[in-house]
């Protein structure tokens, strides 16, 4: 499992978030403040094997730097992003 850095980044409003799944699995995309509040669930849902992106609107949200987390199957990935309006 591999989670790749946003695209771009910074950002505004939006960003593309990408990550490679070596076998189908049960996929949890969220993004967090760096308070640890969830902000947005981006997938819930089994994914096939492959690459896949996903993009995040955040034209509601404040600037600042937030955590993007991907679960799959027992592998857990975080990475940061950063928002300027």
């Amino acid at each position: 499992v591999a989670l790749h850095q946003n695209y771009p980044n910074p950002f505004n409003p939006t960003t593309l978030i990408s990550f490679d799944l070596p076998d189908a699995s049960e996929v949890r995309l969220a993004v967090y403040t760096l308070e640890g509040r969830l902000v947005a669930v981006l997938a819930r849902q089994t994914m096939s094997a492959g690459t896949h992106s996903l993009q995040f609107d955040a034209a509601s949200l404040s600037s600042g730097i937030y955590m993007y987390r991907l679960e799959a199957g027992a592998e857990v990935l975080s990475r940061k992003m950063m928002l300027i309006k």
